[in-house]
């Protein structure tokens, strides 16, 4: 039975999607702004995701943000789902909560902490074995990559601590290799938890720019870069229509894995 909210609750549940979401709105409005000040509207216009589209400086920033978001993702949701499944089936092992504070650490530790120790880790690397050459967008990737491999460990674990391991020792029972046992079964099965955890790692790299600000070198400089550095100037229109189409992106990411979860739920009720 469905209970009704009161008013009370109500008010205070679109006030807080407004905190939420009416800025974000705000900037898609000003992104088809003719003006070129971004807060005061003086008609409708494109010109400015044209004038976007000619900015090699924002595009290459953009590029950039993309490929170690994807790159970052992927690596931490592989090191990520390993780990946690080291947590969770392995049990209680010798030196388990030494590894599980060391998996989760960056979690509480401050990002200007994180980005320090991993530049003075990497100029130590360079002297004593001559790598990484520069810094670039492979060190931001590893940089992101421990960052959000904690975030996709605990996601992960999550879902594995609601795991039917009965399943599991049933199709064991009946011959199958653990291998294929863990990519038939398992897999499938926290796939859900795997999306959110790789949704999450993206996102989190995607917006970074503190740590990024440490480990990124020449020609490597992201998105978050450029608009931080362009907002001691005064926020151009092409910065909202960027942002627009980042908006626009995620949101049907984040739909078409809403979609894939639920599609999957429904399933497996029927």
């Amino acid at each position: 039975m469905h209970k009704k909210l009161s008013s009370f609750l109500l008010t205070w549940l679109l006030f807080g999607y407004a905190f939420l979401y009416v800025p974000i709105l705000i900037l898609i409005a000003f992104s088809f702004n003719k003006s070129r000040l971004v807060t005061i509207w003086d008609g409708f216009s494109l010109k400015w995701y044209q004038s976007l589209f000619d900015n090699d400086q924002l595009l290459k920033a953009a590029w950039v943000s993309l490929k170690v978001a994807t790159l970052s993702a992927t690596f931490a949701l592989i090191f990520g789902t390993l780990a946690a499944l080291v947590l969770v089936r392995f049990g209680r092992f010798k030196g388990r909560t030494f590894f599980s504070g060391l998996i989760t650490a960056p979690l509480v530790m401050p990002e200007v902490i994180t980005g320090l120790s991993l530049l003075i880790f990497f100029v130590s690397l360079k002297q004593m074995i001559g790598w990484p050459e520069a810094r670039g967008v492979l060190t931001i990737t590893i940089a992101h990559t421990t960052l959000a491999m904690a975030y996709v460990t605990s996601i992960v674990q999550a879902r594995l601590f609601g795991f039917d391991n009965t399943l599991i020792e049933a199709a064991l029972d009946l011959g199958a290799r653990p291998l294929k046992s863990f990519f038939v079964i398992t897999l499938p099965l926290i796939a859900p938890a795997l999306g959110a955890g790789w949704l999450l790692a993206f996102a989190l790299s995607l917006d970074d720019l503190v740590i990024a600000s440490f480990v990124s070198g020449p020609g490597s400089t992201t998105l978050p870069m450029v608009i931080f550095s362009s907002v001691k100037l005064g926020v151009t229109p092409q910065v909202n229509a960027l942002a627009t189409l980042i908006v626009i992106f995620v949101s049907i990411g984040v739909s078409l894995s809403g979609w894939l979860i639920f599609k999957k739920s429904k399933e497996k009720r029927d």
